[in-house]
C-alpha cells in the first residue's frame, strides 16, 4: 500500500474511532503514531520531530490567548453578566412578538464578545432566557432553535478561541482576523433575528409577548450592563489601538472579568476554585486535541498528501470557486460528528494548500483572512446542523419536555440563515473585508 493510500485510510480509521466515541485527540493521536511507524518503518523519525515539535507548540506565546480568553469566559458566565445581557435586551424587545427570543439572540451576541465558546454561550444563556421564554408561552421548537443558534454567535463575535487557532495553523495576524470577523458576526445576530420575524409571522402561536417597559426600566437595564462594554472595549480597543497584543488583552479581559465577578458578589473561593478548575480542564482538552493534531498532521506531512492533493486539484484546472465549495460542504458534513476545535485542526492543514494555489483574485494575506472565516461561519453552522449539531444537544437536555425533533425543526430558519450569510460573504469577500482595509 503506497503512502497516499496509507493517507487516505487514515481518515476512515479515524472516523470510526469518532464514531465509537475515542475522544477526537486520542483518536488523531493513536493513527497519527501507527501511519508515521507505517510510513518511515519506525518510530525513531516522529520521535525526533515530537521532541521539539512539543515544546515549541505548547510554549507558544500565542497559543498561551487559549487558557486566558477560557478564563475570561468562565468569569463572565459567573459573574452575572448573562443576566444582565439578557434583561437589557429583554426591555428593549421583549414587547414585541418573538421579542424575547430576539433578546436571547441579542444576548448570546454581547456575552459572545466576552466568552469566546459556542457551548458555553449557549448553555449559559439557556439557563437565563428558557425560563422566561416558557414563562411567556414561547413554543419549545422556538425557544431551543434560538439559543442553539444564538450560542454559535460565541466563536463568530471576537474574542474567539477557534480563530485563534486557525491563525496559528496559518500563521496569520490574529488582530486582523478579529477585525475581518465582526461584520460577519453583526450580519450573524441580525440574520437570526429575521429568523425569529418570520418564524413568529408563519406561526403566530409559538412567540409569546410580554408588557412593555417603560424607558425608565429601560435605562435602567442598559445602564447595567456597562462592565461588559468596559470590559469589551479594553480588550478589543486595547488591541486596535496598540496598546496591547491579544495575548495581552486577553489577560486584561480575564482580570477585568475577574474583578467585576468578585465585586457582583458571585465570586467567593469555592467559585474560583472551580472556575479555575474548569479553565484548567478545557485548556488541557483543547491542548491535548492540539497535540493529537499535530501527530496526526506529521504523518500526513509523511505521506505527502496534502502536496499531492494540491497539486493535483492545480494541474486539473478545476474552478477555484467550485473547489471551495466543495470544500465549505465538506465542513457542513464533518460538522455532524466533529466539534468545530477538532474540524479546524484536522482539515486546514489538507485545504489551506490546496486554496492557497488557487487565484481568488485576492492578496495572499486578504484571501488566508477571508477563507478563514469562511470556514469558521461553516463550522459554525454545522454546530446547529441537525441530526448531531454540538449545541442542539446542548440546549435540548437543557429543555426539560422538549423532544428532539422539536429542537430540529426550530432551528431550520437559522441554518437557512446561515447559509445565505455564507453565500453572501463569500461571494463579496470586500464584506468581509471592508473593515481590515480601512484600518490596514
Amino acid at each position: 500500500m503506497s503512502n497516499l493510500e496509507l493517507a487516505g485510510w487514515s481518515f476512515v480509521v479515524l472516523l470510526v474511532l469518532i464514531f465509537l466515541r475515542v475522544p477526537i485527540g486520542l483518536a488523531m493521536l493513536l493513527v497519527g503514531i501507527v501511519g508515521n511507524v507505517l510510513v518511515n518503518g519506525s518510530l525513531v523519525p516522529l520521535l525526533a520531530q515530537l521532541k521539539s515539535l512539543t515544546y515549541e507548540t505548547f510554549s507558544s506565546h500565542s497559543l498561551s490567548i487559549v487558557p486566558l480568553f477560557l478564563l475570561m469566559g468562565q468569569f463572565a458566565t459567573r459573574g452575572g453578566m448573562s443576566r444582565q445581557l439578557f434583561r437589557a435586551a429583554e426591555a428593549m424587545l421583549g414587547h414585541r412578538k418573538g421579542g424575547v427570543a430576539m433578546a436571547s439572540i441579542g444576548a448570546c451576541a454581547g456575552f459572545g464578545a466576552i466568552c469566546g465558546s459556542s457551548l458555553a454561550t449557549a448553555a449559559t444563556m439557556a439557563q437565563v432566557a428558557m425560563p422566561e421564554m416558557r414563562r411567556l408561552g414561547y413554543s419549545g421548537a422556538l425557544s431551543t432553535g434560538c439559543l442553539a443558534a444564538g450560542g454559535t454567535l460565541g466563536i463568530l463575535i471576537p474574542p474567539s478561541v477557534i480563530l485563534v487557532i486557525y491563525a496559528i495553523l496559518t500563521e496569520q495576524n490574529i488582530a486582523k482576523l478579529f477585525l475581518a470577523a465582526f461584520i460577519p458576526g453583526i450580519f450573524a445576530a441580525i440574520g437570526y433575528i429575521v429568523a425569529v420575524a418570520a418564524y413568529v409571522r408563519l406561526w403566530p402561536e409559538a412567540g409569546g409577548l410580554r408588557e412593555k417597559a417603560p424607558w425608565g426600566a429601560r435605562l435602567r437595564a442598559l445602564l447595567a450592563v456597562w462592565p461588559v462594554l468596559i470590559v469589551f472595549i479594553l480588550v478589543i480597543g486595547g488591541i486596535y489601538l496598540g496598546i496591547f497584543t491579544p495575548t495581552e488583552a486577553a489577560a486584561v479581559g480575564a482580570a477585568g472579568t475577574g474583578l467585576i465577578a468578585l465585586a457582583s458578589g458571585e465570586l467567593t473561593w469555592r467559585v474560583l476554585v472551580k472556575v479555575l478548575l474548569e479553565t484548567a480542564v478545557a485548556t488541557g482538552m483543547i491542548f491535548f486535541i492540539v497535540f493529537g493534531a499535530a501527530t496526526f498532521n506529521t504523518f500526513l506531512a509523511f505521506s505527502q498528501l496534502p502536496q499531492t492533493l494540491a497539486g493535483l486539484v492545480v494541474e486539473a484546472g478545476l474552478d477555484p470557486w467550485l473547489v471551495l465549495a466543495a470544500i465549505l460542504l465538506c465542513y457542513l458534513v464533518f460538522g455532524c460528528v466533529m466539534d468545530s476545535l477538532s474540524m479546524i485542526l484536522l482539515t486546514i492543514p489538507i485545504f489551506f494548500p490546496i486554496v492557497t494555489g488557487l487565484d481568488y483574485g485576492l492578496p495572499p494575506e486578504e484571501f488566508a483572512i477571508w477563507f478563514g472565516i469562511l470556514v469558521l461561519i461553516v463550522v459554525e453552522v454545522g454546530l446547529i446542523t441537525p441530526p448531531v449539531g454540538m449545541n442542539l444537544f446542548v440546549i435540548n437536555s437543557l429543555s426539560d419536555g422538549v423532544r428532539m425533533s422539536e429542537t430540529f425543526r426550530g432551528v431550520l430558519p437559522f441554518v437557512a440563515s446561515d447559509l445565505v450569510r455564507v453565500v453572501v460573504l463569500a461571494a463579496f469577500p470586500s464584506v468581509t473585508l471592508v473593515m481590515l482595509r480601512l484600518l490596514y
